[in-house]
């Protein structure tokens, strides 16, 4: 198993499958925001990509979120404001990706890889893929990733996942929400359903599985602007003293 953190891509059979990885439970770091929205910038535009999958290295943890060590060591507002972009980048990249992403989502969802598996169009998980949106108890709020979120699960569901930002919600809870759309008794059935749908797409009109695309993410063309605004209030967030103290605080608590 590998300890340094990267992003990886493969094409087979026109299905580019993505993969990024961090040894701290998954967590997104700007350099791995960087690579994963040009990853899949490129992926839109390759003429061998049919469909992609975008998943995370490891068992447990799909995604953690932002790093902790990098939000931390920001000093200033833009450094706050190019932090959160980093996230706006990947949301608007899959967004305006033509080609359909599928997500494996093998583990757990905090925060920011919840705004993830929100931008994807189709998740399909493990049923130990519980999530939270933990933003709010560090003194921030979940304010890029948001109208991702609400707008695949609803608001009330956002809403009651936002405010109550130390409790888990379970995988099937997520499930009612929309926000998989298949769940799976194992990491064997979950791959093989994966492969099945990614198999079947890669054989499917390209024309029409990207105007479906466009046709669902209608009303989000604004997002450029939006999260760009979501990203510099999170940044101004970050530098306050609740906010330091809860992340130091965050970092020295046992992982569950």
């Amino acid at each position: 198993m590998s300890t340094e953190a990267y992003v990886k891509s493969h094409i087979e059979h026109g299905i580019n499958t993505i993969e990024f990885f961090h040894p701290q439970s998954n967590s997104l770091p700007g350099k791995i925001l960087e690579e994963l929205a040009r990853e899949i910038h490129f992926a839109g535009t390759h003429d061998d990509t049919r469909v992609i999958i975008l998943r995370s290295g490891g068992e447990k943890t799909f995604c953690s979120g932002a790093s902790f060590d990098e939000l931390v060591a920001i000093k200033n507002e833009q450094e706050g404001l190019r932090f959160f972009s980093g996230f706006a980048n990947v949301i608007n990249a899959m967004r305006k990706c033509p080609k359909f992403i599928i997500g494996r989502i093998q583990g757990r969802c905090v925060g920011g890889g919840v705004g993830l598996v929100s931008a994807v169009d189709y998740a399909i998980a493990t049923d130990k893929a519980d999530v939270k949106l933990s933003e709010l108890a560090v003194g921030i709020g979940p304010f890029v990733v948001g109208p991702a979120v609400e707008r695949k699960i609803g608001t009330a569901a956002f809403s009651a996942l936002a405010i109550d930002a130390t409790n888990w919600r379970s995988t099937e809870w997520a499930k009612r929400k929309g926000l998989f759309a298949e769940i799976h008794n194992s990491t064997e059935n979950m791959d093989e359903a994966v492969y099945n749908l990614a198999n079947t797409l890669a054989h499917s009109n390209p024309v029409a599985m990207a105007q479906m695309k466009k046709i669902f993410w209608k009303g989000a063309e604004h997002w450029d602007e939006l999260l760009k605004e979501r990203a510099a209030i999170s940044g101004k967030l970050v530098l306050g003293e609740f906010t330091k103290k809860a992340i130091e605080k965050f970092k020295m608590a046992p992982k569950q």
